[in-house]
């Protein structure tokens, strides 16, 4: 019987080590695949094709933005706050299959103008309908995520015959024109932390200062987030040219650190104090849009406590659908997540896709129309 007992908990302690061993691989894997989640991105703009390019407007102001040139039609993509153009690599690769694709950094992003004047909602999206008439030179469907889904909308409304449709991926319409835009999670997680930031000494690097007083930290993770901030402080310390990296966290909670260094913190300003919209309304800016219009909303997540967890209430998406009218399509994803155009891609390229036939249909009516000789100031295309 000793025997059997002694055989018994060797198997058992073989058995432990195993699971161990096991689970220390999974972790290592998890930690490799969080760091280097970029190394996707990097992978999915070399299948595309996808080259970086600048355009000096006659302002002397500068885009930056990535093309995949062939002759299909038009699409132009326009990112969301604290991000890039890259940002869209994943889903580079099947949009091209059917469009020549634009990606651009909107000012005070990436590689293109950081002027802290042109950080206006009608002053960046005429540098895009001039991009649109200029660069493209042809019609394009338009699409943009976050608050580049309501410059999209400023384009779809005011950029006249050049524009075939355009797609809204969750735009935080009316929050960020002033309705509870105080109470909203956007406010109180990113624009107030950014603001106190820039007001403050600077003694602890952005992503720390970040961690140790998000929002949602505070809602869902309290007792760990001072720890984390001390850990990205560290990391900053260590790496001061590099993008602060938490391997035992998911990626997409810390991603946005690798865009943040090409971001003008001065941007986020005029969203702390509404300054963005520069006296315009969103009812007025949806209202004036007569392109077909796809509207992608993520779910209404709302915390116990009341703060509404997402961009736009379902209310506020629907009344922003309504004030396009029929032209416009509501879609509404199964979560809370943002960013749709990774977390739900084939949702968003199959939208996006839609309104090829727009796009296919202008361009032809282009086409054969007399058409003025573009200059285009300051570089090639």
């Amino acid at each position: 019987m000793e025997v059997w007992k002694k055989i018994a908990m060797k198997i058992a302690g073989i058995v432990f080590l195993g699971m161990i061993v096991l689970a220390a691989v999974a972790f290592r894997i998890y930690w490799y695949h969080n760091m280097h989640w970029y190394d996707g991105y990097e992978r999915a703009l070399k299948r595309a094709g996808a080259e970086e390019k600048q355009v000096v407007l006659p302002d002397g102001s500068v885009i930056n933005y990535g093309e995949v040139e062939n002759e299909k039609p038009a699409l132009l993509l326009i990112h969301g706050q604290m991000s890039i153009w890259e940002d869209y690599a994943p889903v580079l690769p099947k949009l091209s299959q059917k469009w020549h694709v634009y990606a651009v950094d909107v000012y005070g992003h990436g590689g293109s103008e950081h002027d802290e004047r042109l950080y206006r909602l009608d002053v960046n999206g005429d540098a895009l309908i001039w991009f649109i008439d200029h660069v493209i030179g042809e019609p394009a469907v338009v699409a943009g995520h976050s608050n580049g889904a309501i410059t999209a909308a400023y384009i779809a409304a005011f950029g006249g015959e050049n524009i075939a449709g355009a797609v809204l991926e969750d735009p935080p319409v009316f929050s960020t024109a002033g309705e509870g835009w105080q109470e909203s999670f956007a406010w109180l997680d990113t624009y107030r932390t950014l603001h106190d930031y820039n007001q403050s000494d600077k003694s602890e690097c952005w992503e720390a200062y970040y961690l140790r007083r998000c929002y949602w930290g505070q809602l869902f993770m309290c007792d760990a987030m001072p720890g984390i901030a001390d850990y990205a402080q560290k990391y900053h310390e260590k790496r001061p040219e590099e993008a602060v990296k938490i391997g035992f966290l998911p990626s997409k909670i810390w991603y946005v650190f690798e865009y943040a260094r090409e971001y003008d913190f001065a941007y986020g300003e005029r969203f702390y104090d509404l300054s963005w919209n520069h006296g315009l309304t969103h009812e007025e800016i949806l209202s004036a849009i007569k392109v077909p219009c796809i509207y992608l909303h993520a779910k209404e997540s709302v915390h116990e406590n009341g703060t509404y967890l997402c961009a736009a209430s379902r209310e506020q998406a629907e009344r922003a659908a309504a004030c396009i009218g029929d032209r416009c399509r509501l879609i509404e994803t199964g979560t809370s997540d943002h960013v749709i155009h990774t977390v739900y891609s084939d949702l968003y390229i199959d939208a996006v896709n839609s309104l090829q036939k727009e796009g296919e249909n202008v361009k032809r009516e282009f086409n054969h129309a007399a058409k003025r000789p573009w200059d285009v100031p300051g570089g090639s295309r």
